[in-house]
């Protein structure tokens, strides 16, 4: 048995736990009382919007799950071949970015991971550039394609955006080498403000679902998603896990984060905010469905999602990075496209960014946009 094997079967297990636990509480337990923007702490965990998906997976496939991560996944399988124009090199990434200037932009890292630039000010999402998704650095799943930019190739960060405690999206080794952490502006969901004070940051500010704050000349607000929070065995929901639709004067811009489908809320955010130029959303991470849909959305959701949200234009992420479960590595983005197609999406409407890539998003903007930046403070 390889060390990866071994670990991979303790966080398996790990996970495992975290979805025997939802599988096995009742309705009531995992329901809140409002499908829009309330937030509900019961016993000291938060809880997903009424009608959330539930594990629909048996004790049997929840084994079957976990021998595949611990024993079963070929090399091939955890470290696939990575088809060329998947990843650019740093220089290349580097230069791309660079030709952008001032203007705002986009530039995917990998992953849920992405640098963008509104209104001449930069935003950094989830970063997680590591080598691991993993409690420690020499053991875990490891990315089989490296990040689009390293942390010293990052421009100055005015605002840092968390919307969970997972590894793959809560990457501490990451986080402890950004400078600037007594400027930046750190923005993260209920109860993780002090592991990110622990990691040297000032400037944190926690918020609930519907909090939203001025930062950088841009209003980011905290929204509903459908997942879960842990970074152990026994913290199941201690903290709260977010989506963030990010407003400058002219662009809005909605961050899933983590999440599953919702056959409400997405509609709801929409009634709320008006249609938002883009729509990051995650087309990774779901097979077996019966164990992953309660917490990742397909490519196909993943589209529903973005037009449910009024998403002029719908960016894949949380894909091609590392393997976290069986699907093929590279089958996200063919069905991510035709998905998009069905619900009328033009192709070019629908990014599939190489890692490291960065898009103009001057052309994505409505063209009578003028937003109005009104804040509700945590």
């Amino acid at each position: 048995m390889t060390p990866w094997q071994r670990t991979a079967g303790w966080i398996s297990a790990a996970c495992i736990t975290v979805f025997a636990q939802s599988a096995c509480s009742s309705p009531a337990e995992r329901a809140t009382t409002d499908a829009g923007l309330a937030v509900q702490h019961v016993d000291g965990q938060f809880l997903n919007p009424v009608d959330s998906p539930a594990s629909t997976s048996s004790w049997g496939e929840m084994m079957s799950f976990w021998w595949w991560a611990s024993f079963g996944a070929s090399k091939e399988e955890l470290s696939p071949p990575v088809p060329p124009g998947h990843a650019l090199t740093p220089e290349q990434a580097q230069a791309q970015l660079t030709a952008q200037g001032a203007h705002d932009s986009l530039t995917w890292l990998g992953h849920a991971a992405f640098l963008m630039r509104l209104d001449g000010k930069n935003i950094l999402v989830d970063p997680f550039l590591g080598d691991r998704a993993s409690p420690v650095s020499v053991l875990g799943p490891r990315r089989y394609a490296g990040p689009g930019l390293t942390v010293d190739q990052l421009p100055p960060i005015d605002t840092l955006l968390i919307s969970h405690n997972h590894y793959d999206h809560l990457d501490l080794r990451t986080l402890g080498r950004l400078p600037g952490k007594d400027t930046m502006q750190v923005i993260v969901p209920r109860g993780l403000g002090a592991l990110l004070r622990e990691t040297g940051f000032t400037r944190v500010t926690e918020v609930s679902w519907g909090d939203s704050l001025a930062s950088a000349g841009v209003r980011i607000t905290s929204v509903p998603a459908v997942h879960f929070s842990s970074r152990g065995l026994f913290d199941r929901d201690e903290t709260l896990w977010s989506g963030y639709v990010i407003e400058s004067p002219h662009q809005r811009v909605y961050f899933a984060g983590d999440t599953a489908y919702h056959p409400t809320v997405f509609k709801r955010l929409r009634e709320t905010f008006g249609p938002v130029d883009l729509a990051l959303v995650p087309i990774g991470a779901y097979a077996p469905r019966t164990l992953m849909a309660e917490v990742h959305a397909d490519p196909e959701e993943a589209v529903a999602l973005a037009r449910d949200m009024g998403a002029r234009t719908a960016v894949a992420m949380h894909w091609g990075t590392i393997v976290l479960s069986q699907e093929p590595p590279f089958e996200p983005p063919r069905r991510f496209r035709a998905a998009g197609r069905a619900l009328g999406y033009a192709d070019e409407a629908l990014w599939v960014m190489a890692i490291g890539e960065s898009r103009s998003l001057r052309a994505s903007a409505a063209p009578d946009r003028q937003l109005q930046l009104t804040t509700t403070q945590p």
